[in-house]
């Protein structure tokens, strides 16, 4: 069991050093009388906390001096798998490089590391200097640090239990040298587990700036996502926003294909006569962007969530195609016109966080 982290039953959340499912007048995880005392007798956590190595874990020493260096830290979070969050910290990672900042992208999905590829860093390796591992770089102002740059194969499964995955993530902490960095932007993995416990026991006395919760518009995906947000808010891990992103399909009408559907089912593709008539007819339509909603939004999306919830709503990214191969191609959608919907809402995104993190605290 890492300190503090994980070993706790029936998925009890250490705040400050007492498990959330404890008894009443818990004495504290770190307490030497800690399974001991009279009030832990019946408690669940009880032989954990007895056996459990008191404490400060000496470790978060060292974490801290290796943050000194950093001076904003950003999570990126999402209750739900699939929303898109990689995505979000890989293009706010790019966009804070293009700003001249000093950036570091640190990847703690052990089991799902996408981060690479997003950085069109597949097939990179990490070095280690008398500093400590070394990021591999995109640009001189981008390093990533990613468990994917270990496995010899991509495809190999990663199949660790929880307490293998907290120490991995705390030797990315305090090993990699990241030099004086602007921005650290973390992507963590869907849901709330031991990633995510450690991650923010980790980094609580670091001066986190806090996190950045993705989503999608349906209810399917909000529902897990208010977790995230209640997660957050137990463990004292400021938020600084909600994204929804794939709000509804937003591409030019040109990029379209058109079909006709014959009461038997049958398609014809009629892209190419549709396209002529609007150059012929109306060829100012061809540079309209047309939107549509994918997902059923009946609960009110991410904007409605935020509101019940007292947290502030950042934006929402519109489902793009070209965003899509960006992060497959591993670059940019801020470097041409490609991206024009998806790229101006997530500058209009990074815009509010950059006000919060920089001229608000």
């Amino acid at each position: 069991m890492e300190n503090g982290t994980s070993g706790y039953a029936n998925g009890g959340v250490v705040v400050g050093d007492v498990p959330q499912n404890a008894n009443e007048h818990c004495p504290g995880t770190e307490a030497e009388a800690a399974g001991k005392a009279a009030a832990c007798e019946g408690c669940p956590n009880q032989e954990v906390c007895a056996t459990a190595p008191k404490g400060p874990d000496p470790d978060l020493v060292a974490i801290g001096e290796r943050m000194k260096s950093i001076k904003h830290k950003i999570l990126v979070l999402s209750g739900k798998g699939g929303v898109g969050k990689s995505t979000v910290a890989a293009q706010l990672s790019f966009a804070l490089a293009a700003m001249d900042k000093q950036v570091g992208l640190l990847d703690i999905d052990i089991c799902g590391p996408s981060v690479p590829k997003m950085l069109g860093l597949e097939g990179q390796e990490i070095h280690q200097s008398n500093l400590g591992w070394s990021p591999v770089y995109v640009e001189d102002n981008l390093g990533v640090m990613s468990i994917g740059f270990m496995l010899p194969d991509p495809d190999e499964a990663v199949i660790w239990r929880g307490p293998r995955k907290n120490g991995l993530i705390k030797q990315f902490l305090k090993d990699v040298y990241w030099g004086d960095l602007d921005y650290l932007v973390i992507d963590a993995p869907p849901g709330t587990s031991d990633e995510h416990i450690s991650i923010a026991q980790y980094l609580k006395a670091t001066n986190v700036d806090g996190a950045i919760i993705v989503t999608t518009p349906q209810e399917i995906a909000i529902i897990d996502v208010r977790k995230e947000v209640n997660f957050c808010k137990k463990v004292g891990l400021p938020i600084l926003g909600v994204v929804e992103n794939m709000s509804g399909l937003q591409q030019p009408l040109a990029s379209f294909e058109f079909k006709m559907v014959a009461d038997d089912g049958e398609e014809k593709n009629v892209t190419k006569e549709v396209l002529e008539q609007l150059q012929t007819r109306c060829p100012d339509l061809l540079s309209v962007f047309a939107c549509t909603e994918v997902f059923y939004a009946g609960g009110g999306g991410a904007q409605k969530m935020a509101k019940d919830m007292g947290v502030p709503f950042l934006g929402c990214i519109p489902l793009d195609p070209q965003l899509s191969k960006a992060a497959e191609d591993g670059r940019s959608c801020f470097i041409d016109s490609q991206c024009k919907s998806s790229a101006s809402a997530l500058q209009r995104i990074i815009k509010k966080v950059l006000h919060v993190t920089e001229h608000v605290r």
